[in-house]
Parts: C-alpha cells; sequence; structure tokens
C-alpha cells in the first residue's frame, strides 16, 4: 500500500459487512458485488448498495440521493486521529451555549445531528482527520457538498480573524497521493457555511478526508452537516437514443458532441477521448514546455509551476487538470500587491491561417478573489477581439471554457490573466480543433508526447500583437475615474458618487442592459451561464436587451450563476428591484443571494419557482444594512432542452447608499399598524422579526387583532444566531430619553429579548434584558436612553436563539423626552435600575463569571454564572462591624392604594452581617425586613405590602458584622399593584407570586408558561380560569406535547420556604390528556437539603374542568415545592394547567375552612355538562322516592374515617409515608 494512504487512512473493511449499532440502515441487502458498492448507483432496488458510503441512499429530510445529514447515523464516517483530539456525532446543547452549533443544517433546530469536533490539545498544534469509507470512482462532473459550522475563538484574537487560524481542508485519497479539494477560507463568522469540491474524473477507488488543524491555544470547534453527493455515478450502461447533435460512448450512452476531444472523461470509459477520434486535435498540458505558445514580457508574466511546489495557498491550484495530480504542471499568475493596476499577463498563440472551424478549449482556474479576470480574444492586424471573459472567484475547480473563432484573416488567439488582491489565475490542457491550421500549413504542438518537443518557430510573425497598455496612473488598491483621476477602489460601487463625472457608479449592478452588461459577470461553472440576449419576440415583462439564461460551456452540472460587482457598505433602507420572467416546469428556479466577503457566508434573500407557464413581474427585494464588500448573486437553473427560459432585466439599487435618510427615519415610536416606520431588520440573519397578526401566538397589544412584531424561536434557521431589529441613524441627544415599549415572552423553552444602543464609533450598551419565559402575556418595559454627547447613534432590539420552543412579541414603542421613572422590574442584567449606592461599604453590579467581589456563584434570573446582581462584600475591611452601605431606589409613584414590593436575596455563610430594608416615604422611614442568617446557599424570596399616600422608594441596608469574608446580594427587584399574598400562595392574575421554573439547562426540563383562558393556537389551555371563572382570568399551563428530547419533565417551584410542621397545600389542578397518549404524571415534590420526595401524584387523564386538591405539608429543614410533569415516553398529547395555590403553615389540610368545595368545569365541557344534568335530573325524580333510604343506609354503612375528613367534590387521597396516590374517580373521565 502506498504511503500517503497508510499515513491518512488505512483500507477499511468490505462494506458490506458495516453494520450500524442501531441497526437501523440495511446495507447491501441484494449482496452485489464489492465493485458495485458506493460507486454512486443503485444495484440493489432498495439500493442499499449505497449505504454506509460516507452517504446513504438518500436523505428523508432534504429529500436528496447520496447524502449523509448524520440524522440516523455517521453513515460510515470514521476518526482516524491518533490523539484524544477527534470527531465525534453529536447535536447542539443549550447547557454547553456558546460552544459549537446551537443547531445542526438539516432540521435546523437543536434536535438534529451533525459530525463535531472534540477536546483540542490546549499548548500545540493538532489536527483531526475524518475519513470516509471507500468510494468506487467518480464521473467528471461529480459535486461534493457539505455544510461546515467554524466557531469559537483564538487566544489574542477577535472571533477567528487571525494569522494563525484554523483551517479546515477536505482532501480525497487515491492511487498514490492525497490531493487537496478545498480549504475553508481566511475569514468567516459562526453560521453554517456551504462548502464544495469537485474531485474531477477518478478511475479508480477513493476515499474523502477532512481535516481540522488550529493552532495551540485556540479552541475552535468545526461541525459537519448534509454531506451531498451529486452527479457523482457513470452513465448508465445501455444503448440509448442520441440526438442530432450528440454521439454515442462506447457505454451506450450519448453525449454532445462538442464534449467529444475535450480533455475530460464524460462517458466514464474515455472512449470519447480515444487517440483515433482525437488524433487530429492539438493539446498543450504544460507538462513538458509552452508547446508553442508564448508568454510576453510585462508587469504580470504567466509561470510554468506545479502544485507541489506552490504551496498550499488558499488560491493556489491544488492539482492540474491534465492529471488530477500535485505533481502536474499548469500556467498561473498570482497578485503582487506592489504591482499598478491593469497590468495583464498574456500568453498568445502561433498565427493560424483564416477559419470558420477553429475552437480552442481550455480549463481555467480563478480562485481567492473577486476582481480576477480571464479574456480569450484573437489579434488580427494588431487588432484584439474580445472572444470571452471570466471575472471573479469561481471556485477551488478546473472550468472548462470553449470558443469558436470564425475569422477571415490570419490571426493569433491571446490568452490574458489578471489575478485580483489575493487570487490566482491558471489555465491548463489548451485544445484545439483540427480547424486551427498555422500560418505555414503546420498544426500547433502536438498530442501528449513522451518527451520534449521544440515547437516550430515561424520564420516571420504574420500578425503582431497590440502593444501593451501601460500600467495606469492608480495603484493596485486603487480605480481610475473616467476623468483619469484615482480613487480609493472601496469608494467605487458604494452607491455614493466620488468621481466628478460619477463614473465610480456606473458599471455597479444599475442596468437595462442595453449598452452592456452593467458590472454583471457571469461565474458558472455549469452547463448553463448567464449571457445578454435580445427579445425576439413579444415579451411583456421584458425589453430590448436582457440578461438571458444559455447554454454555458461548463462541465458540471448546477444553477447558472451572475455576480454583481463588490458593492457597499449599505443602509437599512437598501433594496434591489428588477424585471424578471421564467418559464419552466416546477423544477426550475430563479433565485437572488448575497455572497458578504466580510463574514465569508452566502445567504439567500429571494427565490421563485417554475410553475409550467411564462411568469415574471417586477420584484422588490430587500438587502438591507451591510459591510463591503458585499456581491448580489442571480442564480438560475431551467432545462433549457425543451421551452423553458428565464431572463432578468431594469435592474436598480434604491435608497442603498449607507447614510440615506428616510422619511421615517428619525421616529422610533411606532405601533407597527402601517408598517416598520423608522425600524428595519437586519437581513444577515435567517432568524428573523416577522411583521404579522399573530398567526396562533396572540393578539397585538395595540388594538387586539392589528400588527405587532414576532419572533418564532421554533422556526429553523442556520447563521445567525440573533434576530435584530434596528433603528435608523439617530442624530446625537444632548439629554436622555425614555424609551417604553411592550413585549411578550412565551413558549416552554425561549431565548433572550435585549434593548441595545449603539453609538456611532463606541462600545454597544445594554438597556435593558429579559430571559426565559414570561408568559403569553403582554408587559410593559421602560428604559433610559442616555444622552450621546456629539455621537450620532441607533437602538437595537435583540433576540438570541438560545431557545427553541417558544415566541417573542414586541408593540408600540413609544419615545418621550427625560429619563424614565422607577423601574417597576429590575434583574440587573443590562444595569443598576437607577439604584444609587451611599455608606461606607460599595454595592456593585456584578455576574459571578466577570466580577471582582465575593458573590453568588449564579445569579437568580437565569441561573447562571453569566447573570448579573447587586453584592456588597461584607469582610471587616470593607465593611466594618456596624458600619453600613445602602442602596436607595428611585422614587416609585403609586398608581393603586396598595403595592407589593418583592425582590430576592442571598447572604453568604460565616458572619455576612445583616440586611436591613426600608420602605422611605417623605423622609420617614420604616423597617419592613431585618435578616442576618440563612439557611443554605440559595436565593430567599422576600416581599413586603406598601400602601403610600405619595412617592416612595426603598433602602437596601447591608450592615457589617466583623466577619473576615462575607457578602449580601440582591436580584430581581419587583413592584407589582395590590398587596401581597402570603407566600407561595397566587392567584397569578398579577403575577407568578415568586413561582417560576428553574432556568438551568442542565436540569433538561421545560418551562411552564402563564396565560389568560383567551385561545391560543400555540399555546391551548383551559378556556376559564379557575380564580375568576372567565376567559380574562389567568393561570399556569403546559403542553406536554413538546416533551421528548429536549426536554422530559416540566418544573415550577415555588420560592424558599422555611420548616414546616402540620401545613397545608391547595390548589386546583385542570388536566386534559386522552389515556392512551399517557404515559406520565403530575406531582407535587418537596426539596430540601435532604433531596427530593414526593408527596402527591396524579396519572395524567382527560378530566372535566377544574378540580381542587389539598396536600399536608412538613419539612424539618428550609424547603421548595415543586409541581412536576414528567413521562416515561413521548408523545404525550394534552394540557395540564394549575390556579390558585394557597399554602398555609402551620395550619392542617383538615381544620382549614378554606378548602374549595366543588368542582368547577371548563368552558369546553358547559354543554355537555348541562345535557348531562337536564338528563339526570329526569332519572333522579323518577327514582327518588323509593331508593333515598336505600342508598343513605348503605352510604352510612360504608363510610370510613379518610372519608368522613374528605371534602365533597374532592379527589380521594390515599396517604403513604412518602407519597400520595390519586385516582381520578369514575365518571370523571371522558
Amino acid at each position: 500500500m502506498p504511503r500517503s494512504l497508510r499515513v491518512f487512512s488505512p483500507i477499511v473493511s468490505l462494506i458490506a459487512r458495516t453494520v450500524l449499532p442501531s441497526g437501523s440502515v440495511v446495507v447491501n441487502s441484494c449482496s452485489s458485488a464489492a465493485e458495485q458498492l458506493c460507486n454512486f448507483v443503485c444495484d440493489c432496488s432498495d439500493c442499499s448498495d449505497e449505504n454506509q458510503c460516507g452517504y446513504l441512499r438518500g436523505s428523508a429530510v432534504l429529500g436528496t440521493p447520496f447524502t449523509c445529514d448524520f440524522e440516523d447515523s455517521d453513515c460510515g464516517w470514521q476518526d482516524v486521529g491518533t490523539s484524544t483530539y477527534g470527531w465525534v456525532r453529536g447535536r447542539a446543547s443549550l447547557a454547553k451555549w456558546g460552544m459549537g452549533p446551537h443547531s445542526d443544517h438539516t432540521v435546523g433546530t437543536d434536535l438534529g445531528w451533525f459530525l463535531v469536533t472534540m477536546s483540542p490539545p490546549a499548548k500545540t498544534t493538532a489536527t483531526a482527520w475524518l475519513r470516509s469509507p471507500e468510494m468506487r470512482g467518480a464521473a467528471a462532473a461529480c459535486e461534493i457538498r457539505a455544510w461546515y459550522h467554524l466557531s469559537g475563538r483564538c487566544e489574542s484574537t477577535q472571533g477567528l480573524k487571525q494569522t494563525e487560524r484554523p483551517v479546515l481542508r477536505l482532501a480525497v485519497a487515491h492511487r498514490d497521493g492525497v490531493v487537496e479539494l478545498w480549504q475553508s477560507p481566511e475569514h468567516s463568522r459562526e453560521g453554517w457555511h456551504p462548502l464544495v469540491a469537485y474531485p474531477g474524473r477518478i478511475v479508480e477507488q477513493f476515499q474523502l478526508i477532512f481535516s481540522l488543524t488550529q493552532p495551540p491555544t485556540c479552541g475552535a470547534e468545526v461541525a459537519l452537516d448534509d454531506i451531498v453527493f451529486r452527479n457523482c455515478g457513470l452513465p448508465e450502461v445501455g444503448q440509448q437514443a442520441c440526438g442530432a447533435q450528440e454521439s454515442r460512448c462506447r457505454r451506450g450512452s450519448c453525449l454532445a458532441q462538442r464534449r467529444f476531444c475535450d480533455g475530460t472523461d464524460d462517458c466514464g470509459d474515455s472512449s470519447d477521448e480515444g487517440a483515433a477520434q482525437c488524433k487530429n486535435f492539438t493539446r498543450c498540458s504544460f507538462d513538458y514546455d509552452l508547446c508553442g505558445w508564448e508568454t510576453a514580457a510585462g508587469p504580470a508574466v504567466w509561470g510554468r509551476n506545479t502544485s507541489l511546489n506552490l504551496g498550499t495557498s488558499y488560491s493556489i491550484p491544488t492539482r492540474d487538470h491534465s492529471n488530477n495530480s500535485r505533481a502536474g504542471f499548469f500556467l498561473h499568475v498570482s497578485s503582487d500587491p506592489t504591482a499598478q493596476a491593469g497590468g495583464a499577463a498574456q500568453l498568445s498563440s502561433p498565427t493560424f491561417q483564416a477559419t470558420n472551424s477553429c475552437s480552442l478549449v481550455l480549463y481555467c482556474h480563478l480562485h481567492g478573489s473577486a476582481t480576477s479576470s480571464l479574456s480569450i480574444s484573437y489579434v488580427t492586424n494588431s487588432t484584439k477581439h474580445l472572444m470571452r471573459e471570466r471575472t471573479g472567484d469561481l471556485g477551488s475547480c478546473w472550468v472548462r471554457e470553449r470558443v469558436d473563432f470564425n475569422v477571415t484573416d490570419p490571426f493569433k488567439v491571446l490568452i490574458e490573466g489578471v489575478a485580483g488582491n489575493g487570487g490566482t489565475v491558471a489555465v491548463d490542457d489548451l485544445i484545439l480543433s483540427q480547424g486551427c491550421v498555422k500560418e505555414q500549413g503546420e498544426l500547433v504542438g502536438s498530442v501528449p508526447h513522451s518527451g520534449p518537443v521544440l515547437a516550430a518557430v515561424p520564420e516571420k510573425p504574420l500578425v503582431t500583437l497590440p502593444s501593451q497598455a501601460r500600467a495606469g496612473p492608480c495603484a493596485a488598491d486603487e480605480v481610475a475615474c473616467g476623468s483619469g483621476d484615482c480613487i480609493a477602489a472601496e469608494l467605487a460601487c458604494d452607491f455614493a458618487h466620488t468621481c466628478a463625472d460619477g463614473s465610480d457608479e456606473e458599471r455597479c449592478g444599475t442596468t437595462t442592459f442595453e449598452s452592456g452588461a452593467g458590472g454583471w459577470h457571469d461565474v458558472s461553472v455549469g452547463r448553463l451561464r448567464w449571457a445578454l440576449q435580445k427579445v425576439t419576440e413579444s415579451d411583456i415583462f421584458l425589453a430590448g436587451t436582457f440578461l438571458a439564461l444559455q447554454t454555458g460551456e461548463g462541465q458540471m452540472v448546477g444553477p447558472a450563476k451572475a455576480r454583481s460587482p463588490l458593492l457597499g457598505p449599505s443602509g437599512p433602507a437598501c433594496s434591489m428591484e428588477m424585471s424578471y420572467h421564467i418559464h419552466s416546469d416546477p423544477q426550475g428556479f430563479l433565485a437572488i443571494s448575497v455572497a458578504d466577503h466580510t463574514t465569508g457566508s452566502t445567504q439567500l434573500v429571494w427565490q421563485t419557482q417554475g410553475r409550467g407557464s411564462t411568469t415574471g413581474g417586477h420584484v422588490r427585494v430587500p438587502l438591507g444594512e451591510r459591510s463591503r464588500p458585499f456581491q448580489v448573486e442571480l442564480l438560475a437553473l431551467v432545462d433549457l432542452q425543451g421551452s423553458a427560459s428565464v431572463g432578468v432585466d431594469n435592474v436598480t439599487f434604491e435608497q442603498c447608499y449607507h447614510d440615506v435618510v428616510t422619511p421615517t427615519a428619525a421616529e422610533l415610536s411606532c405601533n407597527f399598524e402601517r408598517g416598520m416606520c423608522g425600524w428595519y431588520q437586519d437581513l444577515s440573519s435567517d432568524f428573523k422579526w416577522v411583521h404579522s397578526t399573530g398567526q396562533g401566538h396572540g393578539s397585538d397589544h395595540t388594538t387586539g387583532s392589528g400588527y405587532f412584531l414576532s419572533v418564532d424561536a421554533s422556526v429553523p434557521w442556520s447563521h445567525g444566531q440573533r434576530a435584530l431589529l434596528l433603528s435608523s441613524h439617530q442624530e446625537p441627544a444632548a439629554a436622555p430619553r425614555c424609551l417604553s415599549f411592550w413585549y411578550r415572552l412565551a413558549g416552554p423553552q425561549i431565548g433572550t429579548l435585549s434593548l441595545k444602543l449603539w453609538p456611532e464609533g463606541g462600545e454597544e450598551d445594554v438597556l435593558w434584558t429579559r430571559r426565559g419565559t414570561q408568559g403569553s402575556i403582554w408587559h410593559r418595559a421602560r428604559a433610559t436612553l442616555p444622552s450621546t454627547g456629539q455621537r450620532r447613534y441607533r437602538v437595537a432590539f435583540e433576540v438570541l436563539h438560545d431557545g427553541f420552543l417558544g415566541d417573542v412579541g414586541l408593540d408600540d414603542i413609544a419615545q418621550t423626552a427625560g429619563p424614565c421613572g422607577a423601574e417597576l422590574s429590575c434583574s440587573f442584567e443590562a444595569e443598576g435600575c437607577g439604584l444609587a449606592a451611599s455608606g461606607e461599604g460599595t454595592w456593585q453590579r456584578q455576574s459571578n463569571g466577570t466580577g471582582t467581589a465575593a458573590g453568588p456563584a449564579a445569579d437568580h434570573t437565569t441561573g447562571t454564572a453569566a447573570g448579573h446582581y447587586m453584592v456588597v462584600n461584607t469582610g471587616r475591611v470593607s465593611l466594618p462591624a456596624g458600619h453600613t452601605a445602602a442602596l436607595t431606589s428611585q422614587l416609585y409613584q403609586p398608581s393603586v392604594s396598595a403595592q407589593c414590593l418583592a425582590f430576592w436575596y442571598q447572604l453568604s455563610a460565616g458572619t455576612p452581617g445583616s440586611l436591613r430594608v426600608f420602605v422611605e416615604q417623605s423622609r420617614v422611614r420604616r423597617k419592613v425586613l431585618s435578616v442576618s442568617t440563612m439557611e443554605g446557599s440559595s436565593w430567599h424570596r422576600s416581599h413586603v405590602t406598601v400602601q403610600p399616600d405619595g412617592d416612595w422608594q426603598v433602602v437596601f441596608e447591608a450592615v457589617g458584622a466583623g466577619g473576615d469574608h462575607g457578602y449580601i446580594a440582591l436580584d430581581d427587584l419587583h413592584v407589582s399593584e395590590g398587596a401581597c399574598p402570603k407566600p407561595a400562595s397566587c392567584d397569578f392574575e398579577q403575577d407568578t407570586c415568586g413561582w417560576s421554573s428553574p432556568s438551568d439547562p442542565r436540569l433538561h426540563s421545560l418551562a411552564w408558561g402563564w396565560k389568560s383562558g383567551v385561545t391560543l393556537a400555540k399555546y391551548p389551555g383551559p378556556e376559564q380560569d379557575h380564580t375568576l371563572g372567565t376567559r380574562n382570568g389567568h393561570y399556569m399551563h403546559f403542553d406536554t406535547s413538546v416533551l421528548g428530547a429536549r426536554g422530559t419533565s416540566a418544573l415550577l417551584e415555588s420560592p424558599p420556604l422555611p420548616a414546616a410542621t402540620d401545613s397545608c397545600l391547595r390548589f386546583w389542578y385542570h388536566m386534559d390528556i386522552p389515556e392512551h397518549l399517557s404515559s406520565g404524571e403530575l406531582r407535587v415534590t418537596l426539596r430540601g437539603a435532604g433531596g427530593r420526595r414526593t408527596v402527591w401524584s396524579v396519572p395524567g387523564h382527560r378530566g372535566r374542568g377544574w378540580r381542587g386538591a389539598a396536600v399536608p405539608l412538613q419539612s424539618p429543614g428550609e424547603f421548595q415545592i415543586s409541581f412536576e410533569i414528567t413521562t416515561r415516553r413521548w408523545p404525550m398529547e394534552g394540557t395540564v394547567a394549575l390556579d390558585d395555590i394557597v399554602y398555609s403553615a402551620r395550619v392542617g389540610c383538615h381544620s382549614s375552612p378554606e378548602s374549595p368545595v366543588e368542582e368547577k368545569p371548563s368552558g369546553s365541557f358547559v354543554a355537555e355538562v348541562t345535557l348531562s344534568v337536564l338528563l339526570a335530573l329526569v332519572i333522579v325524580v323518577l327514582g327518588a322516592a323509593g331508593g333515598w333510604c336505600w342508598l343513605k343506609q348503605r352510604r352510612l354503612a360504608s363510610r370510613t374515617p379518610t372519608e368522613n375528613n374528605s371534602s365533597q367534590g374532592f379527589d380521594n387521597i390515599t396517604f403513604r409515608d412518602d407519597k400520595v396516590i390519586i385516582s381520578p374517580r369514575e365518571g370523571d373521565e371522558s
């Protein structure tokens, strides 16, 4: 075995013997021969001979054949590294938010699977190796497409932009070597990016190798997903009926005559490239010399070299075309940063006779720069006639090009290459047809030969090349105006005139195509291309000359692609408009995408499918704000064999200058009823805000039936982990202003909503943030926009995709003069909410992850080390015994006669000092809390009812006790209307009273929701609450259908409660779960220092309305009450709701007069119950006289003490030491 193969990948065992651990993929059910396995052709009827080949026979999700989406298996890919650094199959985890993909590419959620690198070494350069099984040959048009996700950062760098960067490579190992096909670009942002590689014709067995190499101290991760093999199988063997312009291959398939003798084995058996039929064609592979072609001296010169000698730079060809080898020769020209602009490397042929049958086929390689170009011309009488030009980055592949010459005078062929900044232009395999006859009567060069042959030298050149244009006055990083002046290259096509004559914006994509392509250039590599064409028949959509889809000369199979010049920067209102038509079956399409070279991403922004008839019109496509440089791409794919066609005309870019001022630009206030006002989407992400009327999420806040903005976390997405809503640029603000808005954060696993200020040239400032579910209810929030001095600024609402079940709503944004008043709800995530510190010690806002002072390991709001709180160091050095540190709120302005002040606090162990809380009004303080010790290390909740007769404020005072170390922390201040309920008691009308779902993703639990009885398709629940018995009343709810891989339980926890004896928990619950779908239960558990103990449970069932329960509680130490929904399997369809929770300390369930005594039916059962009552009344009247005495005696005889203590309307409760089992009574289920 060759050494290189031994190094990269020892040959794997026979694929037919490969068996998945799960046994979910069948391999080779028809016992095909080994040479028929993994050859991209289905030989078995079920195509099982194409499983575990690095791909499966197809992807059920994507609907594509020969695909590995990693949803069911690893498809035979193996980690072949020699260290712990390697590849594993995994999926996204919210517990490790910030590392790796947050969703897969296949399904676009956290439940999808992919391959990802794990455990990179800390101090050495390391490579993780991944190898495919053996594949048995590839056709010339084979395309390998995959998606990769590069995340993380390297030490002392910003993101992934650095000299020493992690590099992902794809190589093919065959014969006696390993040839690189692709490597990741220098710059890329987080997100899924496409990878496209063309291995070329491979006759023998081969394997693919992915490798990730990263420098020391670089903790980057790479994930791979959706590896697809297209057009890799050889044509089917068998006789086909060939067309007039086709000839038959030896295998029986048909091939266009223009593709015979073109240097590519299209037939798959080399019968189209046979020596006999191609003997009159001359081919120069540059393996020995230039074959009579000549290079011209100048600022740029073609060089003859190999990939082995040139190295592995990003833009260099990784192999030649002739041999598909690193050792094969080609001609190339690379960019020279010191050269002046305009220098083209020239390659010229000998002089040919006048002809109408001479054709040139060559293979070109343009990669690494959007401004590289290759042109093919012919020269007669010192005059150059351009025949074909390729511009831009065509990718790391050799692309076939053909030019047919019809010239009435002797001529020379001139090939010119210009390498743009960072790019390389290369050519190989120049093939001239038999009609290309040298002027002296000799053929040029020769067919491939085994030794050097000197090219014939004419006695006298019959055709002279035009003198090379002198290098222009502009440098390589400049462009020339029409007047001859030079401007910086980045000022061209920036949607603003810099040249006095406006010439810098003339060829920038805006065009009617009547006088040329307007800067658009074809970058197709396949058998379709974009070219100018005149309307030949009546077309209601297009007129005159337009950009049309035509037959191309490339050897690949795929959509045609045209690109605009490098554009930008653009403003938030930027859009592209165009006219178009498409006539195609539904498989055909026309699309627009944006390639962003700063982030290395390409994003689809518009698409239309064929409909079987001619359709079209005028379309406006928002492009949004983008940094320079970006390019707009036109993509199209139809079958031109029939009558299909695609055309584009009248392209314009509207309001794209980055400083353009729109009529609504300064308007921040908006109710979204008539549009977006001065707000814009960040279109660089496919995780977006949607302007709608609810779609099952709930109504708007303005009118109850109007428009608002929403973000649905369950929508699949592949790049951009945040949905940004941006204001226009605002003029500098000399004074603070108050921005109020209404928001909704709903769902069992929803992410983060933040309000940010972006001052021009400064750091972003987080003004307000909320994370996790806040219920399907509109909440009002306010934030003060600070003065920005002389700097302009923007405001942004950001939703992070750190949750996948739920939605975010935004409505009724309003801006008013002056700062906002005291914040009624403060989590300290964004700021200190106006609380002022005073006294000897210092209160400070911090998180455990970044703070400098001792404090809680996690905040209360988010439950993570990244969450913020207020803390004061109470050690004797910072706060001596008896000294105080105060934290005073702004003034609260009462709106009702009673308000509830609630907050969470934590005291360290040891001697932390004491926390005293005062309510101050008219300079008079009233102490409402004093605490100096605390059981455990968790957050504790306290609340107090305030009955103010004017403005009031709260003062938190820490008092030092002389201990060595200690701290006191505060979090989640909240002021609500109405008196405070008793601890752990709640009717859920105003808020959730401290009941919450834990946010720690490691618990693998989902959150309960808070809603009213208003029907929501996305969040089902009872149509009436229990407290009010109306649809406007509120309760807690959970939809059990979401239980599954994301979470197998749902927890609702009370605040910590002190030790209890003979206490009672009463609540009302509502279940609507079909028994045949239920395998779970609703539990009440107590969690304390001794662990978790279940004290009550009921299996999932379909009940009739609200049902009450009373559970005796006792705990020797501090504890929390939890309501938990859990299941052993899913789906578990149905809903569970809770209302009117009452916790009575030291009052047993048997002695309380507050026990509910009846069931309250929900609205969904009213009609059923009414009918049942009428029927029952008839039966009761008929049987009452004779049966009443007998029933009474029967009841008295069977009564037990337990039943005597049971309240009527309650379930029968049977107590055990650690658990209470409740069984639904007969007749209560439906």
